[in-house]
């Protein structure tokens, strides 16, 4: 199994809305994709809550998937393409990890 690791540190403004107001979209657009995407075998989106800490990320997704070749699916099907396009309109970065894991 392959899980997939997504960080974003958002803009403070962007789009017409706050920070929060992104990471809230966002997570919401993202549990959405579950109802879409079929090769999602687990998926999680937090936002964080210790905003005291300017060098942390503002929100995170965990997916779990069966292989890497179903995480390329995900990240090619175009719901995920549509969320991944309104994201990059509201972060300023973002960090990525893929790794096996046993079966959960």
């Amino acid at each position: 199994m392959i899980k997939h690791v997504v960080m974003w540190k958002l803009k403070e403004n962007a789009n017409g809305a706050s920070g929060l107001e992104n990471a809230k979209k966002i997570k919401q657009m993202l549990e959405e994709l579950t109802a879409k995407i079929e090769q999602i075998k687990y998926l999680q989106v937090g936002i964080n809550e210790n905003t005291g800490d300017l060098s942390s990320y503002d929100a995170c997704l965990i997916t779990v998937f069966d292989n890497i070749e179903e995480l390329d699916l995900y990240q090619n099907h175009p719901d995920h393409k549509a969320v991944s396009a309104f994201v990059a309109e509201v972060r300023e970065s973002r960090a990525v990890v893929d790794f096996e894991v046993d079966a959960i």
